[in-house]
């Protein structure tokens, strides 16, 4: 299965940064794939390397930013590596393993930033925003916390981002249903699936993944996913799991929801259902509102928050994603000033638009604001929603975390093909996750 598969490369992950921690980070010399950085070979010119994950627009937009970078900074080159998001931090953790990061990391917040700060792989940012180098000024002091850990600055955000609830307007209109609306409800969401797939012949909605949607679903209830010291789960009901279970179960067997083997042929956002047409709801990162509209882009895609009831509380901005430097740079400098770069360039975003969330700096989205596509204005007000109608995000996401959600992502698949009850799913999870975070 393929979350089993996930959950045995967490495994060989986490033995990749344990040995890269033992084996600490001094430098290698060799070729220009080796740790860092190289000089090339043209006199007082540095090489970069940086990775990330995306879209095949992200992937194009950022290429964009480079060629803009290395015109304004001659003596920097930098070389770029880029994936989809399965397989992105397989192949960091191969990287680190090897004392090769990359001198710019794109780096997740939550569980994948807390593994790589717990083997101290990253670089404190801090004197680099002291001394001027990434300039911050104007930008939050609760944004700076959501890449810190222990009291170091380990990563920067990129952007601002938000869950959302995509709907297809256009679908909703040939089903005869009504736009869903800000105080809508679970309920609401299955009768609207429901009645859109039975109308359509096509998909409701997506289906949910438990990665984010069940930590979503228990902060509406006023739980967390992980408790304060992160060596249990947050919750002690198992019937809040057993619901959400139900829920997508119920929807899967009266095909308003694709069930796994649907997802699974997913080859990226692009080409996700509600992208194709196929489906009238998707939950997923309000940045990512781009690549969903890129395939069809005539369709009516609307934005609106989850379901509740609690969503206010369930709710949360967090940071598109971060940029890290590893210790193993040796051009912590040059890398810093993409990163100033990256924040501070209003030609950034006009390239890349909210595709890495909304940017940080109000004088530059307010500049942003005359020339924004339409997409990227629904992106932008949706944000100023969710900033009035949000709580603060969860951040004691333990190191262990991404192997107990690929464990609960195997649990809901197994429950949905009948193979376990939710009870039993449940129970199972209970027992896995705290084994895990026990240890």
């Amino acid at each position: 299965m393929k979350h089993l598969k996930k959950s045995l490369a967490f495994l060989l992950v986490m033995m990749m940064l344990a040995l890269t921690a033992c084996s600490g980070s001094s430098d290698t010399t060799g070729e220009s794939s080796s740790t860092g950085g190289e000089d090339s070979g043209e006199e007082g010119v540095v090489t970069l390397r940086m990775s990330w994950w995306g879209s095949q627009s992200r992937h194009d937009q950022t290429k964009e930013i480079i060629d803009l970078f290395e015109k304004e900074n001659p003596n920097i080159k930098i070389e770029p590596s880029f994936t989809g998001f399965d397989g992105y931090f397989d192949k960091m953790a191969a990287e680190a393993a090897g004392n090769n990061l990359p001198d710019i990391m794109q780096q997740n917040f939550g569980e994948y930033l807390n593994q790589y700060a717990d083997k101290g792989l990253l670089e404190d940012l801090t004197p680099f925003v002291e001394n001027g180098t990434i300039n911050m000024d104007g930008v939050s002091e609760t944004v700076l916390e959501s890449g810190t850990q222990d009291g170091q600055l380990l990563g920067i955000p990129t952007g601002t981002n938000a869950l959302v609830a995509f709907y297809n307007q256009d679908m909703f209109d040939e089903a005869g249903v009504s736009a869903p609306a800000d105080d809508w409800t679970w309920d609401d969401f299955a009768k609207i699936s429901e009645d859109i797939a039975a109308a359509t012949g096509k998909y409701g909605a997506r289906l949910m993944e438990p990665k984010n949607l069940f930590e979503y679903y228990l902060r509406t209830q006023g739980y967390k996913m992980f408790n304060e010291d992160g060596t249990g789960l947050g919750y002690d009901d198992d019937q809040l799991l057993v619901n959400y279970f139900n829920m997508n179960k119920e929807l899967v067997e009266k095909k308003a929801l694709p069930a796994y083997d649907v997802i699974q042929q997913i080859k990226g956002v692009e080409d996700e259902l509600i992208a194709r047409g196929d489906a009238a709801i998707d939950f997923r990162w309000s940045n990512q509102a781009t690549a969903v509209t890129a395939t069809i882009p005539d369709a009516n895609i609307q934005m609106q928050v989850l379901p509740g009831p609690g969503n206010d509380q369930g709710m949360y901005l967090k940071p598109a994603m971060l940029w890290s430097i590893p210790k193993s740079s040796k051009h912590k400098e040059e890398a810093a000033k993409f990163i100033d770069f990256f924040i501070n360039n209003i030609e950034v975003y006009n390239i890349s638009g909210s595709d890495r969330g909304v940017p940080l700096k109000q004088e530059i989205r307010d500049e942003l604001a005359a020339n924004l596509s339409e997409t990227d204005k629904k992106v932008f007000d949706y944000i100023s929603k969710v900033t009035e109608k949000s709580s603060p995000i969860d951040s004691n996401f333990p190191a262990s975390a991404s192997e107990v959600l690929d464990r609960l992502a195997t649990f809901d698949e197994q429950v949905i093909y009948g193979q376990l009850s939710p009870e039993e799913g449940a129970k199972q999870f209970r027992q896995e996750a705290e084994q895990i975070l026990g240890n």
